[in-house]
């Protein structure tokens, strides 16, 4: 799949998902995994009782190996795979609770990702650097692990008396 996927580590997934179990986030969660590749991540959430999975990829090779992964796993139930542009508008119609986004190389639009997401949800963002955190967000952790660079993002609170809260 060459440089369309990032393959994440079993070292970074296992830490990932230790970090999130001891947060309570996972079991009974609603999984948004953005730029799902093969969906290493998401079928991780689901395997530690995540109840729902929605997987955005829009590349056709990943796709096919996303779809045989659920199917070979059994886990089409309670998954939804959706072919698209993990920055598009469509994101919005999938409420999440926890979002896991791990896109290719060298992305760095993360505004255009987490603008569209639920009020609520819980962002997990693993990329080949650090990140600007996005106007309106926070970061709750970030850890390097070799190459990757996983940072943990909450909405902001809104103040009182600034604009648009209520």
């Amino acid at each position: 799949m060459g440089d369309a996927t990032r393959p994440t580590t079993d070292k970074v997934r296992e830490a990932v998902f230790n970090a999130l179990g001891s947060l309570d986030l996972v079991d009974g969660a609603r999984v948004l995994d953005l730029f799902a590749g093969t969906g290493a991540m998401g079928i991780e959430a689901l395997s530690r009782g995540a109840a729902h999975c929605t997987f955005v990829e829009s590349d056709r090779k990943a796709l096919e190996v996303l779809r045989t992964n659920l199917r070979v796993l059994g886990l089409e139930q309670r998954s939804t795979v959706v072919s698209g542009d993990a920055t598009s508008s469509m994101v919005s119609a999938h409420a999440a609770s926890l979002v896991i986004a791990d896109p290719p190389y060298g992305f760095d639009a993360w505004p255009a990702v987490v603008r569209n997401l639920s009020p609520g949800a819980f962002v997990v963002i693993e990329s080949g650097s650090p990140i600007v955190v996005p106007d309106g967000w926070e970061s709750q952790r970030e850890k390097r692990y070799g190459r990757s660079v996983v940072t943990f993002l909450t909405r902001r609170e809104q103040e009182e008396g600034t604009v648009g809260s209520s």
